[in-house]
């Protein structure tokens, strides 16, 4: 695993021991960078399920102004916070050991709003949609959000998550990507 693009490109990133994360391959990541960019001018940046950082990271190295990382395996936690000191992006984020739950609950008394959300839970679970409906409802997504939800091939969110429009489908062998757009009063996506 490594940085793909920008200011960090090529820098190596290291993986959580074990088999309790599945760190988004390079060419998933690539193809992913590609549909919701490539490059970024200032965003923030949630990657509620960090395991090593790697999607937040790549988005702060092309441009993000700031990145929220969250995680409850405190081994990823630590993980995030070397690959960040190694891309030399730390000075532009925050890491939290913690559950979605909460995270959301703590980054709403931020009064923090992301312009870009990863959601890349471990595929047993599949709370992306309540996920993003809180995070919508507690005012932590920005007017034109993009959200990015990494999930297993055989299961579909569907085409709509509350003002979220799904304009992109794509499958990796058992991996899918869906990437959702917020739409102003739960009009037609872009």
């Amino acid at each position: 695993m490594r940085v793909i693009s920008g200011e960090a490109k090529g820098r190596p990133l290291k993986a959580v021991p074990g088999q309790t994360t599945r760190p988004t391959t390079d060419k998933v990541k690539e193809a992913l960078f590609s549909m919701i960019g490539p490059y970024f001018d200032g965003e923030t940046v949630l990657d509620l399920f960090a395991g090593t950082g790697g999607l937040g990271i790549e988005a702060l190295s092309r441009g993000a102004g700031k990145a929220v990382f969250v995680d409850t395996n405190p081994r990823s936690v630590e993980i995030v916070r070397t690959n960040l000191d190694a891309a030399k992006l730390a000075d532009r984020a925050e890491v939290y050991k913690n559950d979605a739950g909460k995270a959301i609950r703590l980054l709403e008394r931020k009064g923090i709003r992301f312009d870009l959300i990863f959601l890349d839970p471990p595929y047993a679970m599949k709370t992306c949609r309540e996920l993003l409906d809180e995070l919508e409802a507690r005012g932590l997504t920005a007017n034109e959000a993009v959200a990015v939800v990494e999930h297993e091939s055989g299961f579909d969110y569907g085409e709509r998550i509350g003002l979220f429009a799904r304009r992109r489908l794509a499958t990796y062998g058992e991996t899918a990507i869906s990437i959702y757009h917020k739409t102003e009063g739960g009009g037609e996506a872009e």
